[in-house]
């Protein structure tokens, strides 16, 4: 039997606890002359409800996001098949020293507890890591690919 493609409307706790076991995400991010620029990501969701990408400050997406805080992400889960949203918001862009927490914070979001903290903490520092942070402000409902229903009478 066909699968049939679905799209539930979920409030903010149902879509929260949609993208946090989820990591691999599009982001979209907006080039100066407004054209879309995307680029794979992986995130987590910090404790405050907002998705989380570690960068590097010169990226394109923490370019544009500093010049254009509008993005949207299209997050996905692992099988390809599987269910997915696009959520849209406010971005910002934290460097160092600000940032070094809020990448504690993404770390965990995703992997959990890190085995040594001050080495995680000396790696970000020595990369010069920046932390991408998008306060959702609408979704799409949570989506499944597949056949349209069958119209209905039919």
């Amino acid at each position: 039997m066909p699968k049939t493609a679905t799209a539930d409307r979920v409030d903010r706790d149902e879509l929260l606890a949609f993208l946090r076991p989820r990591h691999k995400a599009l982001l979209l991010t907006r080039r100066s002359d407004g054209s879309p620029q995307l680029s794979p990501v992986s995130c987590g969701v910090d404790d405050q409800g907002r998705v989380v990408v570690s960068t590097y400050p010169q990226r394109a997406k923490a370019v544009n996001a500093r010049r254009d805080p509008r993005v949207s992400l299209c997050v996905l889960s692992d099988d390809f098949d599987g269910p997915w949203v696009q959520v849209d918001g406010q971005a910002e862009v934290l460097d160092l020293p600000e940032a070094l927490d809020p990448l504690v914070d993404y770390f965990r979001s995703i992997s959990g507890e890190h085995p040594d903290w001050d080495e995680y903490r000396a790696a970000m520092q020595r990369q010069g890591k920046a932390l991408l942070r998008v306060t959702i402000e609408r979704w799409g409902p949570v989506a499944t690919g597949g056949f349209p229903p069958a119209p209905a009478g039919s």
